[in-house]
């Protein structure tokens, strides 16, 4: 049941992670030794707040005011056989807790057991890479648990570099099977009965996501890497949120409904450039469609800088616009003839802003000949959107090494 953005809180963990990376392909082909060992541990903790006046829970007005607290610890180990072949095995492991003053709204008169929850998210990731051929090839699963979603997860991708290493393409599939409780607001609860009726559970409901990409990375010279990425996404089952009220033109109220399938199409451009030892440009694309009427544009710019060769500083900006999908209407505008309707601001047409910097630093601190601190970092970001929802958020992550 956590309903912020999440999206701000993803593309932030993933702003980090595309600040650690490049796109060039190592070429260099070292074979190391053979027995499993410690690879690398990233352990990242993040706190976001947001504020609103647009909660879909009250029909589009009311509080949307949230926090969270995020903790992950992703560990990765691997081992190497004579042949060159690399095996990486990864543990990640997620525990969000949040309160939510618009999720307490779900029941008018009594405090709701969501407007405070818990979130275990843990995932397992295979990979091999023939480090001669430069093919690649892995799996995942994964799991999440809230109060009233569940989900599983199941994914598998490959890549395969060209000779020279400066050509790589990539794909990677994803199915998530989720499972959604159907906690109607307090409204609708008559006449239902039992244990899980008295606390406006009208059943359990599928929400089916299946995902695939394509990407194809090339390193156009010294200074200049692209990618360019293709994806496909498709949705099924219950996509509407049952707790969501929507008042209709007259005042009366429903619950939000919306189709039941929805495809998704983003296409998006990734460039780095390479001003010199001290500068990088890195920017990103993305164009979003899909067939309930939404497109979205999403521009992003990050300039790592290089202060010393143990400190950075990475100044980003994002910006974001999309328009409204056709079954979207205000507080008291949806037209009781429509056959679907929401009054939830994430679908709504809006522009955003999502701006911060990071601060790294990269030690390399041995601690017992065993394993060494790689990195520091600290990123704090604000978010502002058009329709009056803001949010802030502070992530600080420590990367191990192993040797």
């Amino acid at each position: 049941m956590l309903k912020i953005n999440l999206s701000i809180l993803g593309v932030f963990l993933s702003l980090m992670q595309i600040y650690c990376q490049s796109f060039i392909i190592d070429s260099t082909k070292i074979y190391k030794q053979k027995t499993l060992s410690f690879e690398e541990a990233n352990i990242i903790n993040s706190y976001y707040h947001q504020e609103g006046i647009h909660s879909a829970i009250t029909g589009g007005t009311g509080t949307e005011k949230l926090s969270d607290f995020a903790n992950v610890i992703d560990l990765k180990l691997s081992s190497y056989s004579g042949r060159g072949i690399k095996k990486t095995y990864g543990i990640e492991m997620g525990l969000d807790y949040y309160t939510s003053a618009s999720s307490d709204k779900i029941d008018a008169k009594v405090s709701s057991a969501s407007s405070s929850d818990v979130r275990f998210y843990p995932t397992i990731h295979y990979r091999r890479e023939d480090e001669k051929t430069g093919f690649v090839y892995g799996a995942n699963i994964s799991f999440s648990k809230e109060y009233d979603y569940t989900s599983r997860g199941f994914g598998g991708n490959l890549s395969k570099s060209s000779k020279s290493g400066n050509t790589e393409f990539a794909a990677k599939a994803n199915i998530f099977l989720d499972t959604y409780s159907q906690i109607v607001a307090s409204e609708f609860r008559t006449g239902l009965t039992g244990r899980e009726g008295s606390k406006g559970n009208i059943g359990n409901a599928p929400r089916n996501t299946y995902d695939m990409s394509l990407t194809l990375s090339q390193v156009i010279s010294k200074r200049l890497q692209i990618a360019l990425t293709a994806d496909v996404d498709y949705q099924s089952g219950l996509l509407s949120t049952p707790f969501h009220r929507v008042y209709l033109e007259g005042g009366s109220l429903v619950r939000e409904v919306l189709p039941d399938k929805r495809f998704k199409i983003p296409v998006s451009l990734r460039a780095n450039y390479f001003l010199g030892e001290r500068f990088i440009i890195r920017s990103f694309y993305r164009y979003y469609k899909d067939d309930w009427g939404m497109n979205s544009h999403t521009v992003n710019v990050e300039l790592p800088v290089k202060i010393n060769p143990f400190f950075s500083v990475s100044p980003f900006y994002r910006y974001y616009k999309q328009n409204a999908i056709d079954y979207f209407a205000p507080y008291l505008e949806n037209k009781a003839s429509a056959p679907f309707v929401t009054s939830d601001y994430d679908l709504s047409g809006f522009t955003s802003r999502f701006y911060g910097v990071g601060i790294r630093h990269t030690p390399f601190k041995s601690i017992s000949d065993l394993f060494a601190i790689s990195q520091i970092e600290l990123r704090g970001a604000l978010y502002k959107r058009s329709d009056g929802l803001s949010a802030s958020i502070v992530t600080f992550n420590i990367q191990f090494k192993g040797f």
